[in-house]
């Protein structure tokens, strides 16, 4: 006899519902948020598992990755079509959430996730790391400029990385007259000094890997492609094999348009805008480049 199971995911505990093949429930019960403790559950019960589908969350990955390597048939379902099937019932609930992901895998009407590789993970970690210092800097950068103009001090701007040390300058020159403004800036430039080290590091750690990777550094003799646009869009695409046609990375990027057709009504907007909207970005800015700097 076959059997299903849908599992309802939290930070916590997963609610588990297994159904057989005409869609009784056969099961009910939770577990503690792991892959040990899911497995653990199955064991104690001893079903013939044939489809286990979870939606795709902040854990679906390492929980996939581990039901996987403890043998167990899961599949991470697209989380925006499973709601669309499961906002019918009238009362929700983790256990009838649960019960509803065990239909749709009894169905098959769901749409699976691709689940990343930990090196692809551990590349987005970097270059996502790496932004979110720059942001950080950025954001202090103009906390200060916002703070000083309040006493009439216009702090230079900062083009190249050398001028940083002459905002730091500036801002130390302001703190002189004032012990409370003096004390505001010792705590400012130590945070600068720290964000500046820390994101020249991780910027230098990019770099390195993508001169260690082979199709990265392939990809950097297209003009406009640096480092980052390089690991973003290997760490994106992940296994290129997924992939039928060359022309589908477009669609998976949201780079196609979108129709909608009803009735007399049929008409092509824009780009759809699905996907990585940071990789759309850094594709945008390198055809800029090619368009307007490569002769």
């Amino acid at each position: 006899m076959e059997h299903y199971a849908g599992l309802d995911v939290s930070l916590k505990e997963i609610s588990i519902c297994v159904v057989d093949r005409d869609g009784k429930t056969i099961a009910r019960g939770t577990c503690f948020a792991d892959p040990e403790g899911v497995a653990g559950w199955f064991r104690n019960r001893s079903p013939s598992m044939h489809r286990i589908v979870h939606e795709s969350g902040m854990l679906s990955i390492w929980l996939q990755r581990g039901l996987a390597a403890l043998g167990l048939p899961a599949t991470c379902i697209d989380a925006r079509k499973a709601h669309k099937s499961q906002s019918a019932r009238l009362n929700k609930s983790d256990a009838s959430d649960a019960e509803g992901l065990a239909q749709l895998a009894r169905t098959g009407w769901f749409t699976p996730v691709h689940i990343r590789s930990e090196e692809s993970d551990r590349l987005r970690s970097l270059v996502g790391a790496r932004e979110r210092l720059i942001r950080l800097r950025k954001d202090l950068e103009g906390h200060i400029r916002g703070v000083l103009k309040t006493f009439g001090i216009r702090m230079t701007g900062i083009g190249q990385g050398r001028q940083r040390q002459a905002f730091r300058d500036q801002l130390a020159a302001a703190g002189e007259t004032d012990p409370m403004m003096r004390a505001i800036a010792d705590g400012f430039i130590a945070a600068h000094v720290t964000l500046c080290q820390a994101t020249a590091d991780l910027d230098n750690a990019v770099k390195k890997k993508a001169r260690e990777h082979p199709v990265a550094r392939s990809l950097m003799t297209i003009p406009g492609i640096g480092p980052v646009n390089a690991l973003s869009f290997i760490a994106l695409v992940d296994d290129p094999n997924r992939f039928s046609r060359t022309s589908n990375v477009g669609a998976f990027l949201g780079l196609t348009p979108k129709r909608h057709q009803s009735g007399e009504v049929d008409w092509s907007g824009r780009v759809s805008k699905c996907g990585d909207g940071t990789m759309r970005g850094l594709l945008f800015e390198a055809a800029s480049c090619v368009i307007r700097q490569v002769k």
